[in-house]
């Protein structure tokens, strides 16, 4: 479970980008090791790990209300020993736009394991 979760200033850009049907859908899945906690005006993780970003399958989901959750799931695999701490969820594979950027306590990975991130960004009246 995350400590702190964020959709960014990109990701309201996004979101709006989308409805207008523009853009591209923010599926690919980071990881890295920066510990600052999330916050809504972050562009990027803070320390991206080596591997490549991992592309996810995303679908709608029930929270509340049907379909109220967008959900993407991807599985990134370590290249060497890690300490992840934060994950975040991009509009493309190599730059593009940071949509969501959580923190979380650490996972320690060794070599080939991998851990499987599911993402869900819920939408909701405020209530």
């Amino acid at each position: 479970m995350a400590d702190v979760v964020k959709v960014v200033n990109g990701g309201l850009a996004i979101i709006t980008n989308r409805m207008v049907a523009g853009g591209t859908e923010p599926k690919w899945v980071d990881w890295g090791t920066g510990t600052t906690a999330a916050l809504i005006t972050d562009t990027d993780l803070e320390f991206a790990a080596a591997e490549d970003r991992a592309t996810g399958d995303s679908s709608r989901v029930t929270s509340t209300v049907e379909n109220d959750t967008y959900q993407v799931v991807g599985t990134l695999t370590a290249v060497a020993e890690r300490a992840i701490t934060e994950a975040g969820l991009y509009d493309a594979f190599e730059t593009g736009n940071l949509f969501l950027r959580g923190t979380f306590s650490v996972i320690n990975l060794n070599t080939d394991d991998s851990v499987v991130f599911t993402i869900k960004t819920a939408f909701s009246d405020g209530s």
